[in-house]
C-alpha cells in the first residue's frame, strides 16, 4: 500500500508509478525476496531417499517388485542405482508429504527405526528445501534376514 496523501488536504504529493513499485519487488528488496523458487518432486524424493538410507537398520527401499526391477536396470550398462526408489512425494508451494517403502534389517525395533527415519527425513527435507514436511508415511515391506542374499548379488550362477 502506498503512503500517499490527498494533496488537497495539504499533505504529500502523490508518488510516481515507478516509486510505488519499490518495495518487495524493487531494487531495495532483499535478494531472497526477488523471484520465485520451485522445487521438483524428484529433488525432494532424492533428499528423502538419501536421508532414509542413512538410518542404521534400513536395508533398502522399494517394494519387492521395485527392488527386483531396480536390480535388473542397475545391471544394464550405463544404468545407475536409483536413490529415489521406494520414495513418493507430494510437493506443494510450502509443504511436502513423503511416502516410503522400506526393508528393515532383522532384529531392529520397527517402531524405533520408523521414528528415526521420520526424524532424518523431516530434518533433511526441511533444512535443504525450506518446505514444511507435514507427514512421513512408512510402509515396511520386508525384513532382511542375515542369511539372505541381496537382490543385487544374484546376477547369475556363473561369473
Amino acid at each position: 500500500m502506498s503512503d500517499t496523501v490527498n494533496p488537497t488536504a495539504g499533505g504529500k504529493t502523490p508518488r510516481s508509478a515507478g516509486k510505488a513499485l519499490a518495495g518487495q519487488a524493487g531494487a531495495g528488496a532483499p535478494p531472497e525476496t526477488r523471484g520465485r523458487t520451485t522445487i521438483a518432486d524428484s529433488v525432494v524424493e532424492k533428499i528423502a531417499g538419501m536421508a532414509t538410507r542413512e538410518v542404521p537398520g534400513i536395508h533398502s527401499l522399494g517394494s519387492c517388485m521395485a527392488r527386483t526391477l531396480g536390480a535388473v536396470t542397475d545391471k544394464v550398462p550405463g544404468g545407475r542405482p536409483s536413490v529415489s526408489r521406494g520414495v513418493k512425494v507430494e510437493v506443494g508451494e510450502r509443504q511436502a508429504a513423503v511416502d516410503l517403502d522400506v526393508v528393515v534389517e532383522y532384529g531392529v525395533a520397527i517402531v524405533d527405526i520408523a521414528g528415526d527415519v521420520r526424524t532424518s527425513v523431516i530434518t533433511a527435507v526441511e533444512r535443504m528445501t525450506g518446505l514444511e514436511v507435514v507427514e512421513v508415511n512408512i510402509a515396511v515391506d520386508d525384513v532382511h534376514l542375515p542369511d539372505e542374499e541381496d537382490d543385487e548379488e544374484t546376477a547369475g550362477r556363473v561369473q
